[in-house]
């Protein structure tokens, strides 16, 4: 059986975060990602590292956003060593961001590989988690994303899967193209037109309209190390985390 994690920023709207990570873990979970937000208010790592145990969880993987890994990396290290993280990634760019011309994407990927370098030389693997604008058009042949990954051979990849179905690409074709980047996906579902506009479109996983039969044997061929479920603006994230894990466990 798979084991899969969980990105906290789902339940973001909800309760505590002790009661999350104890209603996750009754669910079968056996990881969690964390969000930026959790990091930027985190005083001790310590204490989030024994509430993790204590629900029998832990957290090889992270979204910390690109500011604290340029201004603080030692902090960001201290908290990826506290907590045995495997991979850092950043997360998103802000809205008035998301357009650039092919060598502001380039730009990007230096700069990444420039920010994750005091991580890679701690162990930790560090690289860049999509949305769909990295596949919008540009002054280049090429995508956003593969400007992007270019900055750098040891750029990791944090694939989300419904994203780049949303940009209007096949998941399969960027898996098999970056496989030897990807060390995450995340396991995300999109709901059929004209549903779930409460929920901004998206669906539990299973209940949407992805091909989970094909496409998660693609991501066991790329190596993928970690599967995490993602919703973005789930009505009940326990729901979302029980009827999510329920279908995965049977594809």
């Amino acid at each position: 059986m798979r084991d899969f994690s969980y990105q906290l920023h789902s339940s973001r709207k909800f309760g505590p975060l002790p009661d999350t990570l104890r209603m996750l873990a009754g669910l079968g979970y056996r990881q969690v990602e964390g969000d930026p937000a959790l990091f930027a208010g985190l005083e001790d790592p310590g204490q989030l590292r024994d509430a993790l145990a204590a629900a029998g969880l832990t957290m090889p993987t992270a979204h910390v956003s690109l500011e604290m890994v340029s201004a603080r990396p030692d902090r960001v290290i201290e908290i990826a060593r506290a907590l045995d993280m495997e991979a850092v990634f950043v997360p998103a760019l802000p809205e008035d961001e998301q357009e650039k011309t092919a060598e502001g994407w380039a730009e990007l990927g230096r700069v990444l590989a420039l920010s994750g370098a005091r991580l890679r030389e701690a162990g930790v693997a560090f690289g860049w988690h999509n949305h769909a604008f990295e596949f919008a058009e540009t002054d280049s042949a090429e995508t956003p994303l593969d400007l992007i990954l270019a900055g750098s051979d040891d750029l990791a990849l944090e694939l989300d899967i419904a994203w780049v179905a949303r940009a209007g690409q096949d998941p399969v074709h960027w898996l098999r193209k970056y496989a030897d980047r990807i060390v995450a996906v995340h396991v995300k579902d999109i709901a059929p037109e004209g549903e779930n506009a409460g929920e901004d479109g998206w669906a539990d996983v299973g209940d949407g309209i992805l091909d989970w039969r094909r496409i998660l044997p693609e991501v066991e061929a790329a190596g993928a190390r970690f599967l995490v479920m993602e919703h973005d603006n789930p009505a009940d994230d326990a729901r979302f985390a029980r009827r999510s894990i329920a279908a995965a466990s049977g594809f």
